[in-house]
C-alpha cells in the first residue's frame, strides 16, 4: 500500500492508523502548497482534487477521505481492536466521532488556514471550534480515549485535529480532560513514529 500524505496535515491520521495496525506500506510525501511528489511528478495525476490522505492498495485502487481510509484500515486486523465490528452499535458510534471530527472540527479549522479568510470572520469558527471542544472534553471525563478505553482510529483522527489549535491561536489549557488525552495519545510508539516520519518530532 502506498499513503500519499502532507505533514501535520489530516492524513496524519492514516499514517498514525497503518503504524497501529503494523500493515506494510510505503509513505509518499505529496505537500499540499506545492502537489509535487518525491520524483517531481504532479500529485494532481494521481487525486486530481489535489488533497491528501489517499490510499493505493496494491492492486491500484485508491481510497480518499480519511474516516474511510482508517476503517477500512482497521478492517484489514481485526484483532487489533482499531475499529469495533461492521453492524454493531460500538461501530456506528465510531462512525459519529468520526463524522463530528470532520464535519464541526476539521471543516472548521479550515477558514483559520486560509490567509484570505478575513480578519472578522475568523471569530466564528473559533467560536465553533471552542465550543465543539467543550463539548469533547467533557465527552473524556472518566476515559482514557474516546470510545473508552480502547484506543480506535477516531483517536487518531482527533489527535490530528485537535494538535491544529495552537498553529492558530488556540489554547487547549482549558480542556484538562482534552490535555491529559493529548499527551496519553502522543505517548504511543505508533504515533511518534508516524509524527517522526513526518518531520514533526525528532
Amino acid at each position: 500500500m502506498k499513503l500519499y500524505y502532507s505533514p501535520g496535515a489530516c492524513s496524519l491520521s492514516p499514517h498514525i492508523v497503518l503504524h497501529e495496525a503494523g500493515l506494510p506500506f510505503e509513505a509518499i510525501a505529496a505537500p499540499t502548497k506545492t502537489h509535487q511528489l518525491p520524483d517531481g511528478s504532479d500529485y494532481y495525476r494521481i487525486n486530481p482534487l489535489g488533497y491528501v490522505p489517499l490510499l493505493e492498495l496494491d492492486d491500484g485502487t485508491r481510497l480518499t477521505e480519511g474516516p474511510a481510509i482508517v476503517q477500512y484500515l482497521a478492517d484489514q486486523v481485526p484483532g487489533k481492536n482499531l475499529a469495533p465490528a461492521n453492524g454493531t452499535v460500538a461501530r456506528a458510534q465510531l462512525q459519529s466521532w468520526l463524522n463530528f471530527i470532520a464535519t464541526e472540527l476539521h471543516q472548521s479549522f479550515g477558514p483559520l488556514f486560509n490567509p484570505a479568510t478575513p480578519a472578522d470572520y475568523r471569530s466564528l469558527p473559533i467560536s465553533k471550534i471552542m465550543s465543539r471542544l467543550k463539548w469533547v472534553d467533557s465527552q473524556l471525563a472518566g476515559k482514557s480515549y474516546l470510545m473508552g478505553e480502547a484506543f480506535s482510529v477516531a483517536d487518531a483522527y482527533f489527535f490530528t485535529i485537535s494538535g491544529w489549535a495552537p498553529h492558530v491561536g488556540l489554547d487547549l489549557s482549558g480542556f484538562a480532560n482534552i490535555t491529559g488525552y493529548r499527551a496519553r495519545v502522543a505517548a504511543r510508539p505508533a504515533v511518534q513514529a508516524a509524527m517522526k516520519a513526518e518531520g514533526l518530532l525528532k
